[in-house]
């Protein structure tokens, strides 16, 4: 099975390089249960890849880049 490592990258990239590898993908996402800190949903990042022989399929795992508020002064919200 080809090797082709996308771990940290931005979903939409992985996908480009995957399907340019001709490699079957399925995508899940995981979302945290605790919500201190905000989300953007709209940037999703590949946190964790496995390779499946038995049906040709690649499974990553993506989750929602975190939020970073920070004041004017540097201190970051809460």
């Amino acid at each position: 099975m080809h090797k082709l490592d996308v771990t940290g990258r931005p979903l939409d990239e992985a996908e480009s390089l995957l399907k340019a590898a001709g490699l079957s993908y399925v995508v899940d996402i995981t979302r945290s249960t605790h919500h201190k800190f905000s989300v953007d949903e709209t940037r999703l990042y590949v946190v964790r890849q496995k390779a499946v022989p038995e049906n040709g399929l690649t499974h990553i795992l993506v989750a929602a880049k975190q939020r970073k508020e920070v004041s004017e002064d540097g201190i970051q919200n809460q």
